[in-house]
């Protein structure tokens, strides 16, 4: 691999480690509020829906400015939202921000793997971001449950006297902990402004025709359209949505059947994603383009899998589920990512592509977080809630394994 392409790697881990830190500590926030526990989901929701709002302008901007330059500015106006929150901004407009910089940064972050690698690397390259994005996620989430148990464990006299210096910010008892996630992404900026270019890039200007939304509609049809796009997009737009909701799913499991904090439900969201990096490491090597489809069945395990946890009560077997969940994740969506990214190219400008991608995974976790709420506010049990959550993936594999029949 080119040099700047694990810069680029870097810049995204630190990034994503402070997104799923801040994500465990804005739950903690909501709980220390006084917020209801439905409250939490929405805290993705806020974050998620500039992904959607902004489709069919994040593609555009990503290919008329440098990435990397605008990756670094995204990561400071993530800071930004931050720092609004300890100043009293609602938590949904806080992480609503964060969301809006993460919605441009992402075009800008697969754009520029779509234009480091040749195609038949394209499948290592997304095995590499995958583990990349996944461990941001498991040390993320782990650094969000052990800086509140740090915060906590610093005592009361520690939390008057940081109070005392900043009344102007809301009162918590996590304040040097959100000092923490800003840090991280100060350090993400730096990174990316670090990525040389990986080769000349190609110039696109930015115009009103190339944001409006009819063209944006045109380019998401031309992808949905194509035989192999349309169903790697269909069965990652599913499975995203899954995924989000499983997300929310394990900090309840771990509160309500293993009577475990949220800061230890936080660690076992970073089982699934181990199971995550050793599946896209096999899938690496294991799959190529030509033959991604091989990786359907990997949905029905994961589909089989998740309404099973739900009914044990032993956290040693939970943990087995939750590996096994993310090893069939890893194995489902890397093959699928990499023919996405390789039949968009094909069809339109790699930041269009990744942006259309964006707004169809975005959207199904919007729709199934929003349900999630929903089933929480009207209290329904987990086990029918991870039965549910079977059915996209059902719908997301058998219908391509029937075709292919």
């Amino acid at each position: 691999m080119p040099k700047g392409f694990y810069y680029l790697i870097s810049a995204q881990f630190a990034s994503g480690l402070a997104d799923n830190a801040f994500m465990i500590l804005g739950v903690f926030f909501l709980q220390e509020q006084g917020y209801s526990g439905w409250w939490a989901p929405l805290l993705k929701f806020a974050f998620t829906l500039s992904y959607v709002l902004l489709a069919s302008v994040a593609g555009p901007v990503a290919d008329a400015f440098p990435k990397s330059r605008l990756m670094a500015a995204m990561n400071l106006l993530k800071l930004t939202g931050v720092f609004l929150l300890l100043t009293g901004i609602h938590p949904l407009l806080s992480f609503a921000m964060t969301g809006l910089a993460a919605a441009l940064y992402a075009p800008a972050k697969y754009g520029l793997v779509s234009e480091a690698v040749p195609t038949r690397w394209l499948v290592k390259a997304n095995a590499w971001l995958e583990v990349s994005v996944v461990l941001s996620v498991m040390l993320g989430v782990a650094l969000g449950g052990g800086l509140i148990q740090w915060q906590l464990g610093s005592g009361p006299g520690a939390i008057q006297q940081l109070d005392t210096g900043a009344q102007w910010l809301v009162g918590t008892q996590i304040l040097e902990a959100f000092g923490v996630v800003c840090a991280i992404y100060g350090v993400s900026a730096l990174l990316n402004m670090g990525v040389t270019p990986l080769k000349s890039r190609r110039q696109y200007a930015l115009s009103w025709q190339s944001i409006r939304w009819s063209v944006f509609w045109r380019q998401n049809r031309q992808l949905w359209a194509d035989p192999l796009g349309g169903m790697s997009l269909h069965v990652t737009t599913l499975c995203w949505g899954a995924g989000a909701v499983l997300q929310f799913a394990v900090l309840r499991w771990a509160q309500s059947n293993a009577d475990l904090s949220l800061q230890q439900g936080a660690y076992l969201q970073a089982v699934v994603a181990l199971g995550v990096i050793g599946g896209a490491g096999m899938a690496a090597f294991k799959t190529q383009i030509f033959n991604a489809r091989r990786a359907l069945p990997w949905g029905l395990l994961l589909a089989a899998v998740l309404p099973v946890m739900a009914l044990t009560h032993s956290l040693p077997l939970a943990v087995v589920f939750l590996l096994l969940s993310g090893w069939a994740g890893g194995m489902l969506l890397v093959p699928m990512n990499a023919l996405l990214q390789h039949r968009g190219l094909k069809i339109m400008n790699p930041g269009q592509s990744i942006a259309v991608q964006g707004f169809n995974e975005n959207l199904s976790v919007l729709v199934m977080l929003g349900i999630y709420s929903a089933l929480l506010a009207w209290e329904i049990p987990l086990l029918p809630i991870m039965l549910l959550l079977t059915l996209p993936l059902l719908w997301a594999v058998l219908p391509w394994r029937r075709r292919r029949a």
